[in-house]
């Protein structure tokens, strides 16, 4: 039977060397509070300790000295198994300094071997992360150096098939944010952006005997429709209220709590820049990729857009009118709206339908999108893309393997270098005034986020689409498909590359 308590109560149920897994996206929904009060309790006692955190989409706020950065970086974690580290801004960086085990596995896997847990299976299999850098024939999923353990991700054939088998240790605390709580104890998430892995969360840890703690905004008397209560009351043990901050206008369309009519969605995404600091200077480049790319799109297309440059696939597939005739998608779970970016990633503006995460990657791994767009740090001749790992810094792999590994369409967009690029289009004539320092076609990459040989076996179209020029993947390799009006082929595309193309 769940109680009522303190979030300061609460965290005195976490014991030494606890796993605990937490249900956020990137820096959305985190239970603030219940990270604020254990680390309270461990400044003042130095316990729990050795802990191991799971989280499929990451679990920071943007704030090096909030959530569980305070207790990460003092030393009270081991290890920690993520998807993505991006809102994680002091850990990301601890990571690279060896401070602890960490191990990046696609968001999606995790998100499936967590459900898998919560049904008493081990594991999950998947054919996602095959020939890149998690696959243990490659690098395996460990970030630094004392990143060992080799018991995460299996190769295995089953009949006659190759896959990866994903296995996470046992969850025994689950820390979740919900909206309220009834009488009886059913958590609802009707004020949430999502409702991510809770359920299945909540239910591998009661599976494998451990505690439930969630905190939420309110309590009401009369229990919410039974579709809407997401976890039921008889698996939880701790319910913590705290009272939630005040959020503007546009957050609350983010919700669902507004109705956000398709032709206000630009509104309403400029109101959330404003907020979550999401506005970019978009250069030249920017434009002419967004613009090439979003060509692509075809009436009721189901697609998947990425951060960064790809975004402005969906400004220009709004001014075409193509963006009424296509449903969008985010990794979240929400699907039929228009994705948030910056702070507010995982939300959507006028979702059609926001369900469990797991699901959503059902459909990204089956190849339910039809077309994909996603950025690039580096690509390879033989059209490998590393998209994860840069120079001294470190993201993490987030969704990125799951959308790209069976999507029928992939397009690719990104600069031809950086750092210094310099592009001016006048009347569709595009000139390279400067070219930036560091390129992204290199002979190859760091790291693998993307098998361009896994892609030819799927017999996927996979296109990488720059300011001056587009590429598409063939079995020999890259291909120049594309050179726009005023780039010179030879002075601006060939002689950058460090390898032969096919013309």
């Amino acid at each position: 039977m769940y109680q009522i308590m303190s979030a300061d109560e609460a965290v005195r149920m976490i014991h030494d060397g606890d796993c605990i897994c937490v249900n956020s996206f990137v820096g959305i929904e985190n239970p603030v509070e219940l990270h604020e009060a254990l680390y309270r309790r461990y400044k003042e006692t130095r316990s729990p300790r050795r802990l191991t955190m799971v989280s499929s989409g990451g679990f920071g706020v943007w704030d090096e000295n909030r959530n569980a950065e305070s207790y990460i970086r003092e030393g009270a974690v081991d290890r920690i198994i993520c998807g993505h580290f991006g809102a994680m801004l002091s850990t990301k960086k601890l990571v690279l300094e060896d401070r602890f085990e960490a191990y990046n596995l696609p968001l999606g896997c995790i998100s499936h071997a967590i459900r898998a847990q919560a049904g008493g299976i081990p594991g999950a299999l998947s054919k996602v992360g095959l020939d890149i850098f998690v696959d243990p024939r490659k690098e395996g999923p460990g970030i630094n150096r004392i990143s060992k353990d080799t018991s995460f991700i299996q190769h295995v054939e089953v009949d006659g098939e190759e896959f990866l088998y994903y296995k996470l240790p046992k969850l025994t605390v689950a820390l979740i944010k919900g909206t309220a709580a009834d009488r009886k104890g059913n958590i609802s998430f009707d004020d949430m952006y999502m409702s991510g892995d809770a359920l299945s969360i909540a239910q591998a840890v009661k599976a494998n005997h451990g505690r439930v703690i969630v905190q939420v905004d309110r309590l009401v008397h009369m229990p919410p429709r039974p579709r809407n209560a997401i976890i039921p009351g008889c698996l939880i043990d701790a319910i913590v209220v705290q009272e939630p901050e005040q959020r503007d206008q546009a957050y609350n369309a983010l919700a669902g709590n507004i109705d956000v009519p398709f032709e206000e969605w630009a509104q309403w995404s400029e109101k959330l820049d404003s907020l979550t600091a999401a506005r970019r200077e978009v250069n030249t480049a920017g434009k002419i990729i967004g613009k090439r790319a979003a060509a692509e799109l075809h009436v009721d297309d189901i697609v998947n857009i990425g951060i960064g440059i790809p975004e402005m696939v969906s400004r220009y597939a709004r001014k075409n009118g193509m963006l009424d005739h296509i449903t969008l998608t985010v990794e979240s779970g929400g699907i039929g709206g228009f994705p948030a970016s910056g702070t507010a990633f995982g939300a959507m503006i006028g979702a059609a339908s926001v369900y469990d995460m797991a699901n959503q990657f059902d459909l990204y791994d089956n190849g339910g999108l039809n077309i994909c767009f996603m950025g690039a740090l580096e690509v390879d001749g033989q059209g490998n893309v590393n998209a994860h790992r840069g120079s001294g810094a470190y993201a993490g792999i987030g969704g990125f393997a799951n959308i790209t590994s069976r999507t029928p369409t992939v397009v690719f967009c990104l600069t031809f270098n950086t750092k210094g690029l310099e592009v001016t289009q006048k009347k569709g004539v595009v000139t390279v005034v400067r070219d930036g320092s560091i390129p992204k076609f290199v002979k190859e990459v760091k790291s693998i986020s993307f098998s361009g040989k896994q892609a030819v076996a799927n017999g996927q179209r996979v296109l990488y689409v720059t300011e001056r020029c587009v590429f598409e993947l063939t079995k020999y390799g890259l291909k120049l498909t594309e050179i726009y009006p005023g780039v010179d082929p030879d002075r601006d595309v060939l002689a950058h590359l460090p390898f032969d193309v096919f013309v």
